[in-house]
């Protein structure tokens, strides 16, 4: 092979691993939002659409002259750890009543190419009326009108609507708002990536609560691993052992690329079995290489270091975060307790930062429980990634939290004595 053959494969092979890191980041991915990954995924696209089809099942789609690509992720065991968030009141999560306006808004948005904020917003007030299951649509209403612009403000987030006059933030001041919409309903029916669609899952509402995790996991039921087939299906559909491996398969890499940290104590036995088989080891091996990032492997688990920070939707540490730095001071009197902390305990190492800290964290510093929601907001970040969890009424730190520690620094940045909480390093510590 030449030189200059070399050289292109060796571009191809970057570009595809770049281009991995950036849909494991971003599952919809704008050329509006990111024009220089876009362009590289477009490129790309067929390695791209081989690599997440063989190691993870997953499939991607590109559509070039509509602007975006779409990574489906599917996975048996779905959480709420990354839920979808405001774009104002600090990125808080949405409550229940954003997720059901969102539904709403998205299936009256279907057969509308171009619609107003006010017109939406009637067409929602009808739909959730003639519904028994759902609360009433008020505009009338603030913080009704508050939650219906936090959910258009999420699709033109992710570019199912665009604002062609007026500001959507305006809604909030006014039912008489000006607003005016175009909608990409090929991208809004893009959305959902779940296999199974939720109305060939139609049950009365009322049973919904006493079924909702049937439910749950006949939205994520995929009919190519056999086993999974709804009983009336499975005596004609018997896995065999070439589906049970591809079940398998899918079934670990999926949460190794998509989590923190994966442990062997979370793994089903065949799991565990398959991944540390022959077979299991060199294809995850070969399929991290490929991504481009660095594996941990250790005695409690995996865990995927990406050098360029490409893949991950939250950093950590993070400094830019209160929160976020919290939870990484948390880890020392954590990994320090090996039966973990009673959550007086947190409180107290909470109340112990702020003290330490005096001009940090100020949206904390309130007599009623700062400290204490401090230390809750902490671990539930710690949770979200992994180092720590709950056992009974404690919190204890899991393997993998001691890989970090914090840093006394000698110059104008890190915790030392009379500064802000601040740089951190990783440690080499998880045994």
């Amino acid at each position: 092979m030449s030189t200059l053959a070399n050289q292109l494969a060796v571009a191809e092979r970057e570009e595809v691993s770049r281009g991995i890191r950036l849909l494991l980041a971003r599952p919809l991915l704008t050329e509006t939002a990111d024009p220089a990954g876009f362009d590289l995924v477009r490129r790309r696209r067929e390695p791209l659409a081989q690599w997440f089809d063989y190691t993870c099942g997953w499939s991607l789609v590109v559509e070039p002259r509509r602007g975006y690509a779409r990574l489906a992720k599917v996975r048996a065991d779905p959480d709420g750890s990354r839920p979808a968030r405001r774009a104002r009141s600090g990125r808080a999560p949405f409550d229940r009543r954003r997720y059901v306006l969102l539904c709403v808004t998205a299936a009256e948005l279907l057969p509308m190419p171009m619609t107003t904020i006010g017109l939406l917003a009637d067409r929602v007030v009808r739909a959730t009326a003639a519904d028994p299951a759902l609360p009433a649509f008020d505009p009338v209403n603030r913080p009704e009108r508050m939650a219906f612009v936090d959910v258009l403000k999420l699709l033109e987030d992710y570019g199912v609507v665009r604002t062609v006059d007026g500001a959507t933030d305006a809604y909030i001041e006014s039912a008489e708002a000006k607003v005016l919409y175009r909608v990409d309903t090929t991208l809004l029916m893009r959305l959902p990536a779940a296999p199974v669609g939720a109305s060939r899952l139609a049950v009365p509402h009322e049973r919904v609560p006493a079924r909702f995790g049937e439910l749950l996991a006949g939205l994520v039921r995929e009919r190519r691993y056999g086993g999974d087939a709804p009983e009336e299906e499975r005596g004609a559909r018997a896995t065999t052992d070439a589906q049970r491996n591809l079940r398998l398969r899918h079934s670990v890499l999926r949460r190794l690329f998509d989590d923190p940290v994966l442990y062997r104590a979370d793994l089903a036995e065949e799991e565990l079995a398959y991944v540390t088989s022959l077979t299991g080891r060199q294809i995850l091996r070969r399929a991290v290489e490929q991504a481009g990032f660095v594996l941990e492997e250790r005695a409690e688990g995996f865990l995927l270091v990406d050098p360029e920070a490409l893949a991950t939707d939250v950093r950590f540490p993070d400094d830019a975060s209160t929160v976020r730095v919290a939870a990484l001071l948390l880890l020392e009197p954590l990994c320090a307790a090996p039966a973990g902390m009673l959550p007086e305990q947190l409180a107290e190492a909470g109340a112990r930062l702020l003290r330490r800290f005096p001009r940090w964290a100020k949206a904390y510093r309130s007599e009623d429980g700062g400290a204490a929601r401090l230390a809750e907001d902490a671990v539930r970040v710690l949770g979200d990634l992994g180092l720590v969890r709950e056992a009974g009424d404690r919190v204890v730190a899991r393997p993998a939290a001691h890989r970090y520690r914090v840093a006394e620094a000698n110059g104008g940045t890190g915790t030392g004595p009379g500064r802000e909480p601040g740089a951190a390093e990783g440690g080499a510590r998880w045994a």
